[in-house]
């Protein structure tokens, strides 16, 4: 077993599905809701878990309902939740709108969230020494991921750094490994337009300033990665999309489960392109059960 420590937000998800993003002033009829555990950090701790890590969160939940659920869910998950501290405020939540062809859009509100800094960090360095992987978003303050990836460069880990939403590297600035971007984070991070994995591909190497890796996935034209040394581009597989939510986090996840047994960077990028393919391509109630099999299988199918 590997390991891997999240630093990172967790929220309380509540998902609506309808036609279409409401104009200002409109008033949609959506057609179901339900609620799921969610924020960058528990997401991407849990595709670790699912994807063969023994994975520690270091985070703050809320003593309300939502807190306690969320609690549940890592831990069923089997995420060690040793670093993960209940505050007197509300959860982080957010609301998410579902269109009809899959893609989404959200608003976050941090909430408990905000506790997380750098004395938290800090009281929990046993977490992060005792990993392999270090995963860090930004959806949390700069300061405490900064105080995380310092504790990992001393103690020799690998810092993956998911830019989500997307902000200067800052005080991170020389403590990121491997930098992992979206089209519209990696344009935001100072990159051209990626329309295409050839545009990915000239958009990771132009972040090389920021990471000595840089990948940038490009939905579903696929993945590009540079190094100092070489440019990788990955063809997304061809399943039938159902729903897009929180893939780049399943992607990220498996990521760092694969670098923390030290498998090579491409066939790392591989599988957690793999595993991305499979959870948007399979209904919110059968995700749990994708695990290394399903990908092993994915990466071996002939036309995908």
């Amino acid at each position: 077993m590997t390991r891997v420590c999240v630093v990172g937000s967790l929220h309380f998800d509540i998902m609506v599905r309808a036609p279409y993003v409401p104009r200002l002033g409109e008033t949609l009829i959506g057609d179901a809701w339900w609620w799921k555990p969610g924020g960058k950090g528990g997401n991407q701790a849990i595709a670790a878990a699912r994807h063969g890590a023994t994975v520690s969160m270091i985070g703050c939940l809320g003593t309300d309902e939502f807190g306690a659920r969320m609690r549940d869910h890592l831990e069923a998950a089997g995420v060690d939740l040793t670093a993960v501290r209940s505050v007197e405020q509300g959860s982080g939540m957010s609301v998410a709108i579902q269109e009809a062809g899959g893609d989404y859009t959200a608003i976050v509100v941090s909430g408990a969230n905000r506790d997380i800094d750098p004395a938290h960090i800090t009281a929990s360095a046993a977490a992060i020494r005792d990993s392999r992987v270090l995963v860090l978003q930004n959806e949390i303050a700069e300061a405490a991921d900064a105080t995380a990836a310092e504790l990992a460069r001393r103690s020799g880990l690998t810092t993956v750094l998911n830019a989500a939403p997307a902000r200067a590297l800052g005080d991170l600035e020389g403590l990121v490994d491997v930098l992992v971007v979206n089209a519209v984070e990696a344009e935001m991070l100072g990159a051209h337009r990626v329309a295409d994995l050839a545009t990915a591909s000239a958009a990771a190497r132009t972040l090389l300033t920021l990471a000595p890796i840089v990948v940038v996935t490009a939905g579903a034209a696929g993945l590009a990665a540079a190094t100092g040394t070489d440019d990788l581009a990955i063809l997304a597989h061809s399943l039938e999309r159902v729903e897009t939510h929180a893939a780049g986090d399943v992607f990220v996840g498996a990521l760092a489960a694969r670098l923390a047994d030290l498998d090579p960077l491409e066939e790392a990028l591989r599988y957690a392109n793999a595993a991305a393919a499979l959870h948007v391509s399979t209904p919110e109630d059968a995700r749990d059960a994708i695990g290394p099999g399903d990908v092993r299988r994915l990466l071996v199918r002939p036309g995908t």
